[in-house]
């Protein structure tokens, strides 16, 4: 006969595990939405990454103590963890600490030290891709049956850590690849990043348009995401140039025209399709403000 007591106490080990997991789970959506908010609310890049990178240390301390006083319950958990939970702030803090470097390093007064500055840190990164392709591969391709040696902290002895940037790094809190992913995905957020700042810096707005601007004196005034979502659903919608141009020179016109800066339109993208509750939250405004004018002139 079964022991009763045996069955509850390891029903609640599961419970126990779910609940941790579920929890860092939860933690981490968290801090993507506070994220998103201070891009909304904070303009100056440099403050905004400053509260970033605090946000993130904070979260990735949190689960520090956490993993190194108790532990995981098996090896699916531990790899769930280093290889997606703890990513979540180890890439953003990996981007924003990038993003800060790279903003206090570039050249104030000359374009042309301006691109050529960018275009070496691009170079630099297409040589990480380039060096760690395999890896990447492996990532992308959603390959599993390295996991366990990439993130456990069971092979750290087989594969030695020569990251010379560490941005969290503790042997009780860190795998043979987990911050090698993580740079994975914070370089190639901070490459989209560096290639704005590139066409920022290199675009001539014509003569034309700057006196169109002036004279009309159009200026955006509702927030980044609500102009990204205008800007997508233009593109989507091939409304302009029969969908004949890339999302880039859209985005570049809008911000010309609405003198606007968005930025890194393409992350604010991503983080629009992981809402919870309306994708299309400025589209929808729109087109419930332009019902309810019409109905009001009917009346």
């Amino acid at each position: 006969m079964v022991n009763s007591s045996i069955l509850y106490q390891t029903d609640s080990l599961i419970v126990s595990s779910i609940s941790k997991i579920m929890e860092f789970k939860l933690l981490s959506e968290n801090l993507l939405k506070e994220l998103h908010k201070i891009t909304v609310t904070t303009k100056d890049i440099i403050k905004q990454a400053d509260i970033s990178i605090t946000l993130c240390r904070n979260l990735l301390s949190t689960f520090k103590k956490e993993v190194i006083n108790k532990g995981f319950d098996s090896i699916e958990e531990e790899i769930e963890f280093f290889k997606k939970i703890k990513q979540v702030a180890l890439v953003q803090l990996i981007y924003y600490s990038e993003v800060r470097s790279f903003e206090i390093q570039l050249p104030k007064a000359n374009y042309s030290a301006q691109r050529k500055f960018i275009k070496k840190k691009i170079n630099k990164l297409n040589r990480f891709f380039l060096y760690n392709m395999d890896f990447a591969q492996y990532i992308e391709a959603g390959y599993n049956h390295f996991d366990e040696q990439y993130f456990t902290r069971n092979f750290l002895e087989n594969y030695y850590i020569t990251s010379s940037k560490f941005y969290f790094q503790d042997p009780d809190f860190s795998t043979p690849r987990d911050m090698l992913l993580g740079k994975l995905k914070g370089y190639n957020s901070l490459l989209i990043y560096l290639q704005n700042r590139l066409i920022d810096i290199a675009k001539i707005p014509k003569k034309g348009s700057l006196e169109i601007n002036n004279l009309l004196n159009l200026q955006w005034t509702s927030t980044k995401a609500d102009l990204t979502e205008l800007i997508y659903a233009l593109h989507h919608s091939k409304v302009i140039n029969n969908g004949n141009i890339g999302i880039k020179e859209i985005a570049i016109a809008m911000q010309q025209l609405l003198q606007f800066d968005l930025g890194d339109f393409y992350k604010i993208y991503s983080e629009i399709k992981t809402r919870k509750i309306s994708r299309t939250k400025f589209l929808d405004e729109l087109s419930a403000g332009l019902r309810s004018q019409m109905d009001k002139s009917e009346e």
